[in-house]
């Protein structure tokens, strides 16, 4: 079961200066890793003139690297996707992609200099980034006699649970959405609501986040 963790709640950029380049950095929730090479894509072709498009992303809680990439786009080794991603991994956000994009401005910055102006720019975004909750959620298909249907309707909201569907036939089924920490209490109470005759399945392919 996985916890719910912080993530950005949206698209956010910053710009700086230094030393005549131009650096913008764009952040962006990233649920998976595809999502994230998406952003990349989209924030390479909106400055497609720049010199430099470097990147990292964290796919997963806070801290994980399972799932991750980076890269330094063109820039000397080790002196950007590197630091942009060590800012993510410390950074106490989950499903994270940020890009940095640089327009050289004429002076070199020398590899502490560029170090210094990706992670900082990194570190400046996540300032100013709204962040939300990641709730993992699964599908469970629930049937259940109609004498229980009242009852079972009130305590949904205790569990935050949705109704995606329902059908009525010989029984009452539903295809409800739910936050994964409460299906083992929703399972209990099921079963004293409707004395053992609930019938849960759980669809393990139906998991996503919210």
């Amino acid at each position: 079961m996985i916890e719910p963790y912080p993530i950005p709640a949206a698209r956010h950029r910053v710009e700086e200066k230094i030393r005549r380049s131009h650096f913008i950095t764009t952040l962006a929730p990233a649920h998976t890793v595809e999502e994230a090479r998406a952003f990349i894509k989209d924030v390479r072709a909106e400055f497609d003139a720049a010199n430099h498009n470097c990147w990292a992303y964290l796919v997963g809680p806070p801290g994980s690297t399972a799932q991750v990439g980076l890269s330094d786009d063109g820039e000397p080794h080790g002196t950007a996707g590197r630091p942009m991603f060590t800012v993510l991994l410390h950074s106490g956000l989950g499903d994270v992609a940020a890009v940095v994009t640089r327009y050289f401005g004429g002076v070199k910055l020398g590899k502490g200099g560029l170090v210094k102006a990706y992670s900082g720019g990194v570190k400046l975004a996540l300032e100013g980034v709204r962040r939300v909750e990641k709730v993992q959620r699964s599908s469970l298909n629930v049937v259940i006699g109609y004498s229980a249907v009242t009852m079972f309707q009130r305590m949904l909201p205790e569990f935050e649970a949705e109704i995606v569907a329902q059908q009525f036939a010989a029984d009452v089924s539903y295809e409800l959405s739910m936050p994964d920490w409460h299906i083992e209490r929703f399972t209990a109470r099921l079963a004293d609501l409707t004395n053992g005759q609930g019938r849960i399945l759980l669809d393990p392919q139906a998991q996503r986040g919210h």
